[in-house]
């Protein structure tokens, strides 16, 4: 039986939104499945962009950061469709937005969160471990030679250098100025003038929220039905394009690399009590 003998006319079209998880640390962490790429997002962010008449895309964040190219490169991917096909955008956050996963919400037009979630960390983060004396003790001798005198900065064998040092923190308020200044164009005068905004802290929503950091606390579910109607279609569309056999298994398990990658990733959450 049709819609229309059914109702007696043709019920009105479902708005559908499509949603785009994006849940993880950001870049190549050797961790199969387990990452954020554009490279991996990337056929996922067209599909949510591409249906006719879709009422709004939503992306689902819960990330820590990570790459700063990788956060970029998804932001501007996102905001290119969503300019091109002029779709709204709206993001939700779950547990946490930081860093790069920060710069992954200001890609939507407004951002909301859980009253719980943390939001911010607006900075950028070189770390690392230094074994100069260990391989003295172990009787190890570091021989590395070069083609250009500052191809061996800051290696972790050779005690650290002041001026290695000083070209790290330029580097890095370089990136940070870069970070800054996405930050305001995509929020402009919702930003408080808090002196700290910057400051690589992180707050609660309530704190964001007077910040001007996000728009509001509510869930995607319960935000999508109150702007779309309760017979809203929220649609999730797949980011991981691993064949079947190999997301079932999760990939390669177990090998040093894999290791280090997931005490890296560990790490990342760690810094936010989760």
């Amino acid at each position: 039986m049709s819609e229309k003998k059914r109702f007696g006319f043709l019920p009105p079209k479902r708005p559908v939104v499509n949603v785009i998880e994006l849940t993880g640390v950001i870049g190549s962490t050797g961790r199969p499945g387990k990452s954020l790429t554009l490279s991996k997002l990337e056929k996922a962010i067209d599909e949510a962009f591409k249906p006719k008449g879709v009422a709004a895309v939503a992306l689902l964040i819960n990330s820590p950061g990570g790459s700063p190219v990788q956060s970029r490169l998804i932001h501007d991917r996102i905001r290119a469709l969503a300019g091109e096909k002029a779709v709204p955008v709206f993001a939700y956050v779950e547990d946490v937005a930081a860093s790069g996963g920060y710069m992954l919400a200001i890609a939507a037009d407004e951002i909301l969160a859980d009253p719980s979630s943390i939001v911010g960390s607006i900075g950028v983060i070189s770390g690392g471990f230094g074994f100069p004396e260990a391989i003295a003790k172990l009787g190890v001798e570091r021989r590395v030679y070069t083609a250009g005198t500052e191809k061996v900065r800051l290696d972790p064998f050779r005690p650290e250098k002041a001026d290695d040092i000083d070209w790290l923190k330029s580097l890095l308020g370089d990136l940070h100025k870069v970070f800054i200044d996405l930050v305001k164009s995509r929020r402009g005068a919702k930003l408080a003038t808090e002196t700290d905004l910057f400051s690589g802290d992180v707050w609660l929503a309530a704190s964001a929220t007077r910040l001007g950091l996000i728009d509001g606390t509510a869930s995607c579910r319960d935000d999508l039905r109150r702007r779309f109607g309760d017979r809203v279609k929220i649609k999730k569309i797949a980011t991981d394009d691993r064949p079947l056999f190999a997301r079932l298994l999760g990939g390669a398990r177990g090998g040093p690399t894999e290791l280090v990658a997931a005490f890296e990733e560990r790490a990342l959450w760690a810094r936010f009590g989760l």
